[in-house]
């Protein structure tokens, strides 16, 4: 696959979305709950680069590989908190609006794990992590290749 542009065509645009994944950093979410976040989502969303990059952020963080297998299938892998598991449910419902839109029941779990700061950041983190998944696939950006 050839990739078609670079957001860094126009600096002005990475750098407004940069300022998100700043915002993020700087929030009392756990990382490796935004990691798994942007993670999740990428796999919902189909998006090589994102699931590439991530993976190993995640790995280069020391997340397990156990983990990291198990992401996709978190519902039936005993490795996540309950908490993870709540993030990881709300990203799904999230990333796969419905007509419905988030249920009640996912947002009261996520509510009973997270103060009103952290849904903040989970919620924006959900939105920017499909926000970056749409410009990669849309632009075909390539996963690097690693040694």
């Amino acid at each position: 696959m050839t990739a078609r542009l670079s957001l860094n065509s126009d600096p002005a645009a990475y750098r407004a979305m940069r300022g998100l994944e700043d915002y993020l950093a700087g929030t009392s979410l756990p990382r490796s709950t935004l990691e798994l976040i942007k993670l999740r989502a990428s796999q919902i969303n189909g998006c090589a680069f994102c699931v590439d990059m991530h993976a190993h952020d995640m790995r280069d963080a020391g997340e397990t590989d156990q983990r990291l297998f198990s992401v996709v299938t978190w519902r039936e892998a005993p490795f996540f908190t309950e908490a993870e598991r709540a993030a990881l449910e709300l990203t799904e419902a999230a990333t796969r609006l419905d007509t419905e839109g988030v249920p009640d029941t996912v947002w009261d779990a996520a509510a009973e794990h997270y103060d009103d700061k952290q849904l903040v950041a989970v919620v924006t983190a959900i939105a920017t992590i499909n926000a970056w998944n749409r410009i990669a696939i849309t632009a075909r950006s390539v996963p690097a290749k690693r040694a």
